[in-house]
């Protein structure tokens, strides 16, 4: 079972993963980090309103990250490292992509804050008509595995449809954040949809913050899960390492 520490944005650094990874995890996720002009100049503007984002400039951004995979991989070497990253090309992510020792990628196609929507990044790639181009684009250049992070029930999107399309797209994993509006739980229905229908590794996020929903995760048939606000907040009532 895929064991994932979630990306949070201004969070999930190397001094926390290394934290937290003893508690279970065999994969953790830096990031969310912006990667170009426009993705650093919104999350500036998310730091304005007082919500914590990532702050690095273009000049530092990839050594930063870099430095970050080493200071993981230093301590827990079996342990798989992510990038959550955001920009408007695939260059970027494809560099952030060949760093040495980073195990994987991940394609932010999930942020909803208004700043990165307003450039057409996170959940709003789901629109791009180019979106299996831009992923295929990453797959075929990097080193590294190659995951996509999606917001499942986005207005105007299909999710089943997207699933195939990462899947056809040559990535390696895909993570859902299996949100539901209005909805105080996991679309633990969709998941299941999804993990019949596909063949790629598919991470299921969104309420796992107890072992009953845990639970409820890995009846869906997903082939790991992810957890970020649980472990930040300390609330977790449950061992991972049981499941």
């Amino acid at each position: 079972m895929i064991k994932v520490v979630a990306p949070m944005a201004g969070i999930t650094n190397a001094d926390f993963l290394k934290k937290v990874i003893p508690y279970g995890f065999n994969v953790a996720t830096l990031g969310g980090y912006s990667l170009d002009a426009p993705t650093i100049d919104a999350s500036k503007k998310i730091i304005e309103r007082g919500r914590s984002e990532f702050d690095f400039p273009l000049s530092e951004i990839f050594t930063h990250i870099e430095n970050e995979v080493e200071s993981i991989k230093k301590v827990h070497n079996n342990v798989k490292v992510s990038a959550n990253v955001r920009a408007t090309t695939a260059q970027p992510i494809i560099d952030v992509g060949n760093i040495k020792d980073l195990d994987i990628v991940e394609i932010n196609c999930h942020c909803r804050q208004k700043e990165i929507l307003d450039i057409g990044c996170g959940q709003k790639m789901l629109n791009r008509q180019d979106l299996g181009d831009f992923i295929s684009d990453v797959v075929d250049n990097v080193n590294s595995e190659v995951s996509v992070k999606i917001r499942a029930n986005v207005e105007g999107t299909d999710t089943l449809k997207l699933a195939s399309l990462i899947e056809d797209s040559g990535a390696d994993y895909l993570h859902v954040d299996a949100m539901k509006k209005g909805v105080f739980e996991a679309d633990w229905e969709l998941l299941t949809e999804i993990c019949n229908n596909v063949n790629i590794k598919v991470i299921g996020n969104n309420s796992v913050n107890s072992q009953v929903n845990l639970q409820k995760m890995i009846d869906t048939g997903v082939d790991g899960f992810s957890i970020a606000r649980s472990v930040i907040s300390g609330n977790l009532d449950f061992n991972i390492t049981d499941f």
